[in-house]
């Protein structure tokens, strides 16, 4: 039951963060500075809020008593901030075909973890869907022609996010959330208040900027606390290999609404990764079908 549902929240959080591009693109004269800034202030208020309804407000001084979970909660709030930056500046900068390879590549890194870090193994039939998705994404890579380093960094970024949410000192996801932004919340708020002049719109400069900035946290809370819950219920692998729901997602947008190309090499990378997540699928699926023992008849 638990691993089901983390995989239903693992699928939901992957659709949102595909089709999150509509909404960071709805008014395009924002910075991408005003848009990362924003989106780490205005996930605080939201955190509390769910806490506070949940009357799990208190457990924030019980989950933080030692010092493992604030530890690894400071290193999650690094690479979180990285991938946070990273992704809504490509998107503000025509590179959502990048940001999409780079979560192309992000399931193979999760894989990979999985298994050299956390002992997860693989059956033969998930290890030739490894094999289709790297190749895929090597075809992928080298069709970009030259280091792709924004889709590099937004892969082991969020990689490494989520094996830090898989420890067992990590505290649950609402707490860990918030404690991830506070941090980084700080400095953020300070550049965004002392020294951050805006390109453009910026709060309070109209009701419908306001909403839209202030939005940026619902935005950025639900899908994360998401997956949050889903590490926490499925192995990291699986995490890893659903996740091409986002990329895939991104990719359309890309090509299809906001006109970026698509070469002939990406799209036979981006069919061989969907059939790695067909077979991947698949034998999961079958994995966990019960066994029918035959009764004799006689």
């Amino acid at each position: 039951m638990e691993a089901r549902r983390g995989t239903w929240y693992a699928v939901v959080a992957y659709v949102l963060w595909g089709l999150s591009p509509i909404y960071w693109n709805l008014i395009p004269d924002i910075g991408a500075t005003t848009l990362i800034l924003s989106r780490i202030v205005w996930s605080i208020p939201l955190l509390m809020a769910v806490l506070a309804f949940t009357g799990k407000l208190s457990s924030i001084l019980t989950d933080y008593r030692s010092w493992k979970p604030r530890l690894l909660t400071a290193a999650a709030a690094g690479f979180l901030f990285i991938n946070w930056a990273l992704f809504v500046w490509s998107v503000a900068n025509d590179h959502i075909i990048d940001a999409s390879l780079g979560y192309f590549i992000n399931p193979l890194v999760s894989v990979g973890l999985g298994v050299l870090i956390l002992g997860e193994r693989l059956r033969k039939a998930q290890w030739i869907a490894i094999a289709f998705a790297t190749a895929g994404v090597i075809v992928m890579t080298v069709a970009v022609g030259s280091l792709p380093w924004i889709s590099l960094t937004l892969a082991f970024s969020f990689g490494m996010y989520g094996l830090l949410k898989k420890q067992p000192q990590t505290p649950p996801p609402v707490t860990s959330l918030l404690g991830e932004t506070s941090l980084i919340a700080v400095p953020a708020l300070i550049y965004l208040v002392v020294f951050h002049t805006p390109t453009g719109p910026a709060f309070g400069s109209s009701l419908t900027v306001s909403i839209f900035l202030a939005g940026a946290g619902v935005v950025t809370v639900v899908p994360l606390l998401l997956f949050g819950g889903a590490a926490k219920r499925i192995p990291l692998s699986m995490v890893g290999l659903l996740q091409y729901i986002t990329p895939t997602l991104q990719l359309f947008l890309g090509v299809m609404v906001y006109g970026e190309t698509l070469s002939s090499e990406e799209l036979v990378g981006f069919i061989a990764v969907w059939i790695a997540l067909g077979l991947y699928s698949a034998d999961s699926f079958r994995a966990k079908q019960p066994r029918v023992i035959p009764i004799p008849l006689d």
